[in-house]
């Protein structure tokens, strides 16, 4: 750990209306809040993509998302996030290079998840009226225990990836992905059912 504490998630007005979902306005006298959280993430996370082992990466993550990352779990550096403490992490999970997790509305990443390099999880999402445009739109992502996430796989805000579930490469998830399935393209479908044997 760096000289900053792992400090308690905060879970009060904005930030528990953030991660139940919906629209939050560019003008809600709460959104300070957010950007000081934000600011703590940029700082923090240059100090995480600087890290020069896998301990390193695992503490300093730890720190930006604000809850202890078991030592099952591995995460390769750079990754990439905007806010952080809407992270819930699982043990024995694989995170590859270059991930970007935007987490405003939550994002959860069960055990023994695998997400390959490239893979952006995006939580956060505008209204289509140029008035709220600066608005934002939350719902949050789940990926479910034994998913696997291929290179360049991007899932939209709203999608929960079922368990033993595989999302090919490059594919842009826009629906929820049914467990022990392999789903593939843009937008991605269902192309399989996975079994033991195959």
């Amino acid at each position: 750990m760096s000289e900053h504490k792992l400090m308690s998630k905060d879970h009060t007005g904005i930030f528990d209306r953030m991660l139940a979902g919906g629209v939050i306005a560019n003008d809600d006298p709460e959104m300070k809040k957010v950007w000081a959280q934000i600011s703590r993430t940029i700082k923090l996370s240059a100090e995480l993509n600087s890290s020069t082992n896998v301990n390193q990466s695992r503490g300093r993550l730890s720190e930006i998302i604000k809850s202890q990352i078991d030592t099952s779990t591995i995460i390769f550096v750079p990754l990439y996030t905007n806010f952080g403490q809407h992270i819930t992490m699982g043990r024995n999970v694989f995170i590859n290079h270059d991930c970007s997790f935007l987490d405003m509305g939550g994002i959860t990443i069960e055990d023994n998840v695998q997400i390959g390099p490239k893979v952006s999880l995006i939580t956060e999402n505008h209204p289509l009226a140029p008035s709220q445009r600066k608005d934002l739109d939350l719902k949050s992502i789940v990926i479910k225990k034994n998913a696997w996430l291929g290179v360049g796989v991007t899932i939209l805000p709203g999608v929960t990836v079922g368990e033993n579930a595989v999302v090919a490469a490059g594919a842009v998830v826009t629906k929820d992905v049914p467990a022990n399935t392999l789903v593939a393209g843009v937008p991605a479908k269902v192309i399989k059912t996975i079994t033991e044997d195959k």
